[in-house]
Parts: C-alpha cells; sequence; structure tokens
C-alpha cells in the first residue's frame, strides 16, 4: 500500500463562552490544522495539530502547514502502515517539528486502524477501558467563580481538576486554592495547579509552603527544568512536567535525573501517536502517572487522546484533556467525541473511530500528490 495523495486543511474553532485564559495569555479562537492521507488501496486515514495560539509553546498553525509543505511531498509512494519508517523519513526531510509530523502519524494510525479493522487503541498495545476518565481544566479566573466551577465540575463526575494558576499576584493564586479546597475537599477528586510556566522560584515556594493541607499536584510552575530542579527538594507538593516534556530524550532525562512524580504530556508536542505510545511505557516501568491529552482540536485530535488513553494502566492515567467542552459542533457530527459525566466513551469503529464531514472543513489550503 503506498500513500498517494495529502491534503492539509485550515479549519477555525473559536471558543465557546471565551476566552480561554491562561498564565501566558487568552485565547478567543484557534486554528486547527487536518491532514488527510489517502492511499491507492482507498484508504483514508485524518489527523490534525491545533497549538493553542503562538505563545503557549514554540509551535503555531502557520508553522505547522509550512513543516507539513516541506514533508508530504517526500511521503508520496511511502507506505503507511509501517510507523516507525514512516517516522523515520520524516525526520529525513525535516529536523524537528514534531507537533507538525505528529497529524501525519496521527493520520497513518486512523488508515492503518481502518485497514485491518481494528481500534487505534488496539494497534497500540490493547484498551484496558471503553471509559476513558478525563479532567477539566478552569481558567485563571476570580476566585470564587472558579471554586463554583470547580465544584459544579466535581458533581457532573470529573474525577480530576486542572485549577489554572501563575500570571498574576501570587495570593491570589494561594486564595483561589484554599476556595477550591473548601468547596471539593473531602470528596473522591485529584487536583493540579498548573501554572503553565507562570511562576518565579520564588513563588512557586510560597504556594506550596501556604498551602501545605492541599493534596495538590504542581504542575509545570515555573518556565523552565532548570528553575524546577533547584527548588523541587523545597516543595511540600508533587511536580507534575508538562511545556518542559519536549520529546522522548527530555522525558528520559527527566524520569532519570528524577526530576519530576508524573507528566502532562500532549500527543503532537511528542510527535504522534507512536511517540506517546512509548512515553506511555516509559511512565509504567516507573509507575509515573500521566496524562493523555493535547493543547486543543476537534474531533481527531480527541479521538487520538482518547484511544491512547484506553491503553494507559489504570493507576497511572491521570485523564485526557478534551477542547470538547469549549467548542460548537463536531466534526463528525453522528460520531463527534463527548465527555459525558467527566468520561469519554472509547469509539467502536475502526481507525480512530471518527469519519469528519468534510463538508465542513471548506477547501484543501494545500494538496500533494
Amino acid at each position: 500500500m503506498k500513500i498517494t495523495e495529502i491534503h492539509v486543511y485550515s479549519v477555525p474553532l473559536p471558543v465557546k463562552d471565551g476566552p480561554y485564559r491562561m498564565s501566558s495569555g487568552e485565547v478567543w479562537a484557534l486554528d486547527s490544522t487536518l491532514v488527510k492521507i489517502v492511499t491507492d488501496a482507498g484508504h483514508v486515514g485524518w489527523g490534525e495539530t491545533c497549538p493553542v495560539g503562538p505563545t503557549y509553546q514554540p509551535q503555531h498553525a502557520a508553522g505547522a502547514r509550512a513543516a507539513l509543505a516541506e514533508i508530504a511531498p517526500g511521503l508520496i509512494g511511502a507506505d503507511p502502515l509501517t510507523p516507525v519508517a514512516l517516522r523515520r523519513r520524516m525526520d529525513g526531510q525535516l529536523n524537528g517539528h514534531r507537533y507538525a509530523k505528529a497529524a501525519l502519524d496521527i493520520a497513518a494510525h486512523d488508515l492503518m486502524g481502518k485497514a485491518y479493522g481494528a481500534r487505534v487503541a488496539d494497534l497500540l498495545g490493547g484498551a484496558v477501558t471503553e471509559r476513558v476518565p478525563s479532567y477539566y481544566s478552569t481558567i485563571v479566573g476570580d476566585p470564587d467563580e472558579t471554586a463554583r466551577i470547580a465544584a459544579d465540575k466535581v458533581a457532573e463526575g470529573y474525577p480530576r481538576l486542572q485549577i489554572k494558576i501563575g500570571g498574576r499576584a501570587v495570593e491570589q493564586d494561594i486564595e483561589t486554592l484554599r476556595k477550591v479546597w473548601e468547596r471539593v475537599g473531602g470528596q473522591a477528586i485529584r487536583l493540579a495547579a498548573d501554572a503553565n510556566r507562570g511562576l518565579t522560584t520564588r513563588d512557586a515556594l510560597r504556594l506550596s509552603r501556604e498551602c501545605p493541607d492541599i493534596p495538590f499536584v504542581m504542575e509545570q510552575p515555573c518556565n523552565t527544568i532548570e528553575e524546577i530542579a533547584a527548588i523541587r527538594g523545597q516543595l511540600h507538593h508533587a511536580v507534575y512536567i508538562d511545556e518542559n516534556g519536549e520529546d522522548l530524550a527530555t522525558v528520559l532525562r527527566l524520569v532519570g535525573q528524577g526530576l519530576c512524580d508524573g507528566f502532562g504530556m500532549k500527543v503532537t508536542r511528542i510527535g504522534g501517536l507512536h511517540a506517546m505510545a512509548t512515553f506511555r511505557d516509559i511512565c509504567e516501568a516507573r509507575s509515573l502517572p500521566h496524562t493523555c491529552d493535547d493543547s486543543w482540536g476537534g474531533d481527531i485530535m480527541a479521538a487520538a487522546c482518547t484511544q491512547i488513553g484506553a491503553t494507559v494502566q489504570p493507576r497511572l492515567m491521570e485523564g485526557a484533556w478534551l477542547a470538547e467542552p469549549y467548542i460548537d459542533g463536531h466534526f463528525d457530527p453522528e460520531n463527534g467525541i463527548r465527555i459525558e459525566g467527566g468520561h469519554i466513551r472509547l469509539p467502536d469503529g475502526p481507525g480512530l473511530g471518527i469519519v469528519p464531514d468534510e463538508s465542513k472543513l471548506g477547501a484543501p489550503v494545500a494538496s500533494y500528490a
């Protein structure tokens, strides 16, 4: 089987009830890049990558499409059923840019599943659940409103909450965490205080020292690995790495040096589903909890996160975050990925389990054949 066509789409995703606010800024709308791979056997696979604005990480929508323009022509004639060879072929054409390559990797896994009549989760080792836990992420906002939303989401059935902090006076972050805990403490809920690199080491230390009674994990409190390493031994809370977990080599460094207690991992950041499965196995070898999510995206990205999330050992699964609550509509109106009761049902169909309605996507912005 050989790839004969690759089509690239740009699809706007306005933020419902926006903006989505983090320590690094606020986002009102996202530009998602979809990839469609077609083979000489008539099989089709879909992938997606959607950076959450240009300041969250060194990734942006125009960059993804520029990278795809470098890579896609060289994949015509390649076998999509050999993910390792496909990844090496992509690396031979462009250094880095894993977030763009991830869209092609996801599309290849979707196509492979359809060709073999298997779900992507089964191709990646086998699903251990049909109901993948999710988690809800609040925005950086008013402490009382954040506490109200947190209580509502616990009542809905979410097993984990991610409370956004950072980018403001640390006193407000401390107040927010205390008010959240007043509302949800004593319930079966896990908490993460996610600064998205927005705290100084001074404020991270103060936050942890003034909240020793609240059992949250500190997710990516500071900007660099070096900053986190400098204060790790002085913190009262476990530390999860998110944005700094840029590739498998960095993950190995963090795990080997004992610099974290878990990860928030993005499928596109690490390079796609093949790399994500390797990451999953590294974490299992060291009993490190982690998420299986992405920065943003529609049904294709949501399906990819759900498929890999279904393969994670349950005691290590911190949830699959989806942008679905912030998006109106679905690429696949019938089988679109939805969060219900704080969990996501694993799709039944082969591949990713969804088929986008191409009439909703508009014309491709680029095509390669």
